[in-house]
Parts: C-alpha cells; sequence; structure tokens
C-alpha cells in the first residue's frame, strides 16, 4: 500500500491563473502525484515539492489549528445561494463568481476560496461535480451525490436546493447534540474543580493542623491524607500522566475503528447516553436515507454512502453488513433485524415502505420522528441528570466532610474528657 505524501504544488491553469497549495496523496512515486495534478486541474504543475515525514506531519497539525473551518451555517447558504441564482437561470460560473465577490465582502475567507477554486476548475473545462468532488473535506459525500444526480438529471438548482435544507437539518442535530452536554458537562467541571480544591488546598492544611493536636485519624481520613499527600508531591507526574491517558483515548479514538467500535459499543448499553445516540444516530441514518432514495439512488449504494457518511461506529458496522446483505437480494427491513442494533419501529416502518413501494414517505416520517424525539430529549436532558449530579455531588462532599469531621469530634471528645477529669 502507498504511503499518504503531503506535496506543495505550483499549477499554472489554462486560462493563465497560478493555482498553489497543499496536496496529500497515497502514491508511492512523485511523478504520480504530477500527473494526478496536470490530469485534474488540466494545467501544467510549476513546481511540485514532497514534505519530509516529520515536517508532514507537523505541518498538517499545525494547518489543522490556524486554518479557516467553512462553516456548517456557511456551507448551507453557500448551496442555497448557488441552486437560488442557477433557479433563476444565472449561469453556473456567474454564480460561483457572484459568492467569490460576496464573501470577500462579508469577509468570509473560508467559504470564498472554496468558491474561487470552484470557479478556476470550471473554466480549466472540470464539470460541476467534478468541482464538488474535489473538495471532499467541505462537501458532505451526500451533499456531493445529490450535486452528481442534479448535474446528470438537469436538476441541480433543486438537488442544491436540497442539499441546503439537508446541511441545515444535520446541523441543527449536532446543535441539539451539544446542547444537551453542556449542563452536565459544566456542572461535572464545577463539581471536580472543587474537589480538587478541597484535596489539594483544604485537606493538607487540615492534616498538617490535625498532626499538631495530635489527633487519632480515622482509616477513612487516614486514606484521603494520603491521596491528597500522593497527588499534592507529585502534581507534575500526576498531570502528565493524565494529559498522556486523554491524549492516548483522543488518538485511539479518532484512528482506530476496532477503539470506536469498542467505545460506541458502551455508549449504547449507558441507559441516558444511549437514548440520546439512538436519536441522533436514527435521525442522520434517515434523514440521509431518505434524500438519497428521493434522488433516485439505489439501495445498495445509498446504504454504502450512508455507512461510509456515518460516524458512530455502532451504526457504521451495521450499515455496512445491510448495505452486502441487500446486494445479494435481501430486503433492508429484513437485513436489519438479522444485523440487529436497529429500533424495531424504524425496522417496521420501513418493512411497510417496500411492500407498499413508499420506502422514501417512511424514511421522510422515520427523520421527523427521531429529530422530533431528538429535541425533547434534549429539554429534558437536564432534568434526567439532575438525579444522578445531586447524588454524585452530595456523596462526594459527604465523603470530604465525614472524614474531616471525624477527627475533629475526636478531638472535642477528647478535650471534654480533660475537662471533666480535671474537675474530679
Amino acid at each position: 500500500m502507498a504511503n499518504l505524501n503531503t506535496y506543495y504544488y505550483r499549477v499554472l491553469l489554462p486560462h493563465g491563473a497560478v493555482r498553489s497549495g497543499l496536496l496529500r496523496l497515497a502514491v508511492k512515486r512523485d511523478i504520480s502525484a504530477r500527473v494526478r495534478l496536470e490530469s485534474e486541474t488540466d494545467g501544467t504543475v510549476l513546481s511540485l515539492w514532497r514534505f519530509p515525514g516529520w515536517l508532514a506531519a507537523v505541518a498538517n497539525a499545525l494547518l489543522s489549528l490556524v486554518r479557516r473551518q467553512v462553516r456548517g451555517e456557511d456551507l448551507a447558504g453557500f448551496l442555497r445561494d448557488l441552486g437560488l441564482m442557477m433557479r433563476a437561470g444565472v449561469p453556473a460560473m456567474d454564480a460561483l463568481q457572484t459568492l467569490v465577490e460576496e464573501s470577500d465582502s462579508l469577509d468570509n475567507r473560508a467559504i470564498g476560496t472554496v468558491a474561487r477554486n470552484m470557479v478556476d476548475d470550471l473554466n480549466a473545462g472540470v464539470g460541476m461535480t467534478e468541482a464538488f468532488n474535489r473538495h471532499p473535506n467541505i462537501f458532505p459525500e451526500t451533499v456531493r451525490n445529490l450535486v452528481a444526480i442534479g448535474d446528470q438529471t438537469g436538476t441541480l438548482d433543486r438537488m442544491l436546493g436540497e442539499a441546503a435544507e439537508h446541511v441545515e437539518r444535520m446541523i441543527n442535530i449536532k446543535r441539539d447534540i451539544k446542547t444537551a452536554l453542556i449542563y452536565p458537562t459544566f456542572v461535572f467541571a464545577t463539581i471536580i474543580g472543587v474537589a480538587a480544591f478541597w484535596i489539594y488546598y483544604v485537606v493538607p492544611n487540615m492534616a498538617r493542623l490535625f498532626k499538631q493536636l495530635q489527633a487519632k485519624l480515622p482509616p477513612i481520613t487516614q486514606n484521603l491524607v494520603a491521596f491528597a499527600d500522593l497527588l499534592t508531591h507529585h502534581l507534575p507526574w500526576v498531570l502528565l500522566v493524565t494529559a498522556v491517558v486523554v491524549t492516548a483515548v483522543v488518538v485511539a479514538f479518532r484512528r482506530s475503528e476496532r477503539f470506536q467500535l469498542a467505545a460506541y459499543t458502551v455508549m449504547h448499553r449507558i441507559p441516558v447516553v444511549k437514548t440520546l445516540l439512538v436519536s441522533s444516530g436514527m435521525a442522520h441514518i434517515t434523514e440521509h436515507l431518505s434524500i438519497l432514495v428521493r434522488a433516485g439512488v439505489d439501495l445498495v449504494s445509498s446504504l454504502r454512502i450512508l455507512g461510509r457518511a456515518t460516524k458512530n461506529r455502532y451504526y457504521r458496522s451495521r450499515l455496512i453488513q445491510v448495505a452486502e446483505s441487500v446486494s445479494r437480494g435481501e430486503t433492508v427491513s429484513s437485513s436489519m433485524r438479522r444485523v440487529g442494533g436497529f429500533p424495531a419501529m424504524a425496522v417496521r416502518m420501513i418493512s411497510v415502505g417496500e411492500e407498499s413501494g413508499s420506502l422514501d414517505l417512511q424514511l421522510v416520517h422515520l427523520a421527523a420522528d427521531y429529530q422530533k424525539r431528538l429535541e425533547v430529549l434534549v429539554k429534558s436532558l437536564a432534568e434526567i441528570l439532575k438525579p444522578l449530579i445531586i447524588l454524585v455531588a452530595g456523596g462526594l462532599f459527604i465523603f470530604l466532610i465525614v472524614a474531616l469531621l471525624l477527627p475533629v469530634y475526636d478531638l472535642v471528645r477528647q478535650s471534654v474528657n480533660q475537662s471533666l477529669g480535671g474537675v474530679q
């Protein structure tokens, strides 16, 4: 298998403009990258320089931090405006040039760069479908497939409108999920911060006071003091180990499919998290599948596209299995039922749609239902998590207070006994 190399290139396009940038390709020889660039741009490569492996890794990491990302809202607006102008009879080239000028006036450089590159591609004789396909990191695969269908059938303006609506619905789903996680994340972070303050500052001071007063410490207090001493004396190492573990988990989650599958499988067994993942995952699946089926994409291709587009590995692995079964002649509903992991109601409605020939309509109903469920869940999630948060916070602070009050109670008891003994 060829290595993934990073190149810096400068290409002279047919209409005289010079394009430069970074390109990542899985090729064995530099000549293959040169041929690929010239075939895709119909231009002449002026310079091509391959990054050393270590420099490529550093450059990609830095670029990911400083590169302006195209926001979902800007992408939806770009698709909607392009479709609207084309529906009004504006040629695609003029419509894109208008979007370039508008993005410059609004200082929206990220989407403006995309539009400008697409103008260069169209000037070089590249078709609209290929112009979209050259930006896979900007346009999701579902959007690119809708553009390809619209380009082939002469309904590109309508498909761009549907793509814009689809992107907006996906934005709403992601926003709902983030909203659902803000409250518990903030509360748990606050609890951890307060507990860390107590362990790092309050407990050591109390421990020194108990030592001066020669108080007898119960086992629970001894363990707490020992833990606080360990944390205080080895704080740099604790932070380093924590950072390494968190980094290792994040890297493994991003790069290891097995780790992702295991993580999602575990999360699908946690009560509240499972409900959130099922609602968001099925809203995503039914939304994508309904759009592709209505656009005329066959079921096998739709399921394979969906399998690649779905980030939830729990559903991705199952969708790939369903696609393989459907390619062998099995129905979608029976394959979903056999593979498992899909809600019974969704499988039943898909079965009805297959039997009655109204699969696209049933998928639309399912998508609306799961989006509504997700919306209701987000609104009620704070109320669902409040008892758990109170239980965790209460248990933690009861433990800290009891551990610190028991020695105080012992000191008071000793003082009272000594006072009574002196009176006698």
